[in-house]
């Protein structure tokens, strides 16, 4: 049987047994089997969460037999796909159909079922969750039932099932609520440290996405403000080939793979590395279809733990942060990312009932994280922060549920659609408690 490892390799797990699924009653048969052997069941997705939440300890189920788009329905504005579609296949797709979502996060790589249910996230925009544009599903729950769940049908549901954890069912289908396909038009653009926090409401206020990188070590930020500019295609000014695969491919990927694998044997060196590629950052502009202007490739791989605080504390908490940082002896060669997002009303979206403001920290897979993330939680705790769930946190049930004014919604649901806990893992028991 071979082993499961996620994407940062973090994580691995020995399942007892290994499935690829087809179709749905084939994901309802393995389900019955895990209950009448007393085993439990997970489908791994691509594992690019940075947790365990989707280790299989019993069978583990590929997603691979469980791809493609199942119904357009352009009058009601739906596109219905398969759970295990990876997100840029559903983009590809979605852009030849003349349809967009309207926000995603930075990386496509991950599994419909694996986004959604672990809060994959944006910035900015009416949604910024790729859950809030979730208004149809279709899951296996820890009963062996096929359940179908949409406003009419099952609404409590799908209320709860959007940010599922995994632990609610296994997810079969997914029908997203999609746009006719717009223009989105980037500005990047580095500024100073003062700069950028003195101006960023206002640059929220402006654009309709908003991201920022601050350099640690270094006064140096590189904002990122996104604009819709319509649905003529024609108008689109993509980045030009040759500068993408410059700046995106080589200087983001290979060139500062090498530099920060380097920079890990001599760590004294990156405060001085860190304001030479700040230095080096220039302004581009460029429009394109949104998810070639939304993600981006990222074959560094690299260890995450990203929080969510509420949306009125976020500058202070930052600044806080960069305070801890520079009072330490740790030397961090990858940029802390600064993203917003609106309210949503899913129990365990880390946006639950509240505008946020995220703060994700990373390191390069060969570095030490766990110092650095000892410093920066204690502080993200202290200002009500919820920690991403499939990024890397220290937290427990008895702790995160104080965070979520419907976490015992979520704890109802799950012991009404997984009773015998099908669907458990270590990481789960952790977090949601047993």
């Amino acid at each position: 049987m071979s082993t499961w490892t996620n994407w940062s390799r973090l994580e691995t797990a020995r399942p007892t047994r290994e499935a690829t699924p087809a179709n749905a009653d084939d994901v309802v048969a393995e389900v019955r089997r895990a209950l009448d052997g007393g085993d439990t069941v997970k489908m791994v997705g691509t594992g690019h969460s940075f947790t365990a939440i989707s280790a299989p300890e019993g069978t583990m189920l590929r997603p691979q037999g469980l791809t493609g788009i199942v119904a357009v329905d352009r009058e009601a504005l739906t596109v219905t796909a398969y759970a295990g579609t990876p997100l840029k296949e559903l983009n590809a797709a979605l852009e030849r159909l003349g349809l967009s979502l309207h926000n995603m996060g930075d990386i496509a790589e991950q599994t419909l079922a694996g986004a959604i249910s672990t809060g994959t996230h944006g910035t900015g925009g009416t949604a910024a969750g790729l859950a809030a544009q979730v208004v149809g599903l279709e899951l296996v729950t820890g009963t062996g039932e096929l359940l179908r769940a949409t406003p009419t049908e099952n609404a409590d549901v799908l209320d709860v099932a959007r940010v599922g954890l995994g632990a609610l069912g296994i997810l079969t289908t997914i029908t997203f609520r999609v746009e006719p396909v717009f223009v989105l038009e980037a500005q990047e653009h580095p500024m100073s440290w003062e700069e950028a926090l003195g101006t960023f409401d206002e640059m929220t206020e402006a654009a309709d996405h908003v991201d920022m990188y601050w350099f640690p070590h270094t006064d140096r930020m590189l904002t990122k403000r996104n604009t819709r500019r319509g649905t003529d295609l024609s108008v689109a000014r993509p980045v030009p080939r040759f500068r993408g695969w410059l700046d995106d491919e080589f200087l983001q990927n290979t060139a500062f793979g090498v530099l920060t694998a380097g920079a890990n044997r001599v760590p004294r060196v990156i405060p001085r590395m860190n304001r030479m590629a700040a230095s080096l950052l220039s302004a581009r502009t460029y429009s394109d279809v949104p998810h070639r202007v939304f993600t981006a490739s990222r074959r560094v791989v690299f260890r995450e733990m990203e929080y969510a605080v509420p949306r009125a504390a976020g500058l202070e908490v930052l600044r806080q942060c960069r305070k801890a940082l520079d009072a330490s002896d740790l030397r961090i060669s990858f940029p802390v990312e600064i993203r917003v997002a609106p309210a949503e009303d899913i129990p365990l979206s880390t946006a639950s009932g509240r505008d946020s403001f995220y703060l994700a920290f990373h390191t390069h897979r060969d570095a030490e994280h766990r110092y650095y993330f000892a410093l920066m939680e204690p502080i993200l705790r202290d200002h009500d922060g919820r920690p991403h769930w499939g990024k890397v946190h220290t937290r427990k049930a008895a702790d995160l549920a104080p965070a979520y004014p419907r976490f015992g919604d979520f704890l109802a649901m799950r012991d009404r659609l997984d009773p015998q806990r099908v669907f458990a893992n270590d990481y789960l028991r952790r977090v949601l408690g047993d």
